[in-house]
């Protein structure tokens, strides 16, 4: 992953027909918000829902234009697929003064990215927007997108990230209805489009926990996205945002450990000493700089 990327943790999709849940959306402490105009919005309003989304990044612009401190999570849409007839409609709309980046649904090949990247290539000059400031965060959802994960992820410049579409990926396996323990039936799946997201320096992203009534199950499952490499996860309501950010924000211990291990590299290093042993172990390069990560992070998102 690029070290000067922003790391956002939190991804909640809202649907883009609820303007008073998009409005809410933007005072939470969510990282990014994922406005709606796919699985979440049903097809006889996906016009009002491309009316919304597009009413409230007006709305969002027209505020940081009077003031850039303004503070608002990212601001996201996903789209339809590429392919289909609403995915045009849906960027004629929604690509605006406001919009930092698409989520990019059922993505297969690197093609269906290119697609995207080529209508924002005409759509930002017009609407005099910066040019290449539309990002693009690229779910996985198939086997088939899995297979061309690190393809994918490197098609262009704009993708940011990988999110793994759980819910679509367990049908394309006929995997069980009901979801136990941490997924591990979905271990390979999710680490390996973990490794193509680092092997393309992008971030990756977790699919959602979908039982709300089981925080301890979303407390376990975020922990795991975590050791699998995972930088981030997706969410669909406001009481999973703190597990969350939790889940992926370094903890004091993790802090203060990397700071040590900082310290007597640079202790060593000042003594003329190659080899420097801590805590039982010895440090070499790779385990220094993840502590410098672990720093970086922190201070980052103000840990």
């Amino acid at each position: 992953m690029d070290k000067k990327q922003v790391i956002l943790r939190s991804w909640m999709f809202v649907p883009g027909d609820r303007g008073r849940m998009i409005e809410k959306a933007f005072g939470l402490p969510v990282d990014a918000v994922m406005m709606d105009l796919e699985d979440g919005v049903a097809a006889s309003e996906k016009d009002t829902a491309r009316r919304q989304i597009a009413a409230s990044l007006d709305q969002v612009a027209a505020r940081l234009k009077e003031d850039v401190s303004i503070h608002t999570p990212s601001r996201y849409v996903r789209i339809n697929a590429v392919g289909h007839e609403r995915m045009r409609e849906d960027l004629a709309l929604v690509v605006r003064p406001g919009l930092e980046g698409l989520v990019v649904p059922k993505v297969e090949t690197p093609e269906q990215v290119k697609t995207v990247e080529r209508i924002l290539d005409i759509r930002e000059p017009e609407l005099k927007m910066p040019a290449n400031s539309v990002r693009m965060l690229v779910a996985i959802e198939s086997p088939k997108g899995l297979f061309n994960a690190y393809s994918i992820a490197s098609a262009s410049p704009r993708v940011i990230g990988l999110i793994f579409g759980a819910e679509d990926f367990c049908r394309e396996l006929s995997l069980p209805l009901r979801r136990e323990g941490e997924a591990r039936d979905l271990i390979y799946a999710r680490s390996a489009l973990v490794t193509a997201a680092a092997a393309a320096h992008v971030q990756a992203i977790d699919g959602v926990w979908v039982d709300l009534k089981d925080p301890e199950g979303l407390a376990t499952f975020s922990r795991q996205s975590r050791r699998l490499g995972f930088s981030g996860m997706s969410l669909i309501h406001p009481s999973q945002i703190d597990a969350v950010n939790a889940a992926f924000t370094p903890t004091a211990d993790e802090i203060d450990y990397a700071r040590r291990v900082l310290k007597a590299f640079e202790d060593a290093k000042e003594r003329g000493q190659g080899a420097v042993a801590f805590g039982g172990q010895l440090l070499d390069y790779p385990i220094v700089d993840r502590a410098r990560q672990t720093v970086e992070l922190a201070e980052s998102l103000g840990a």
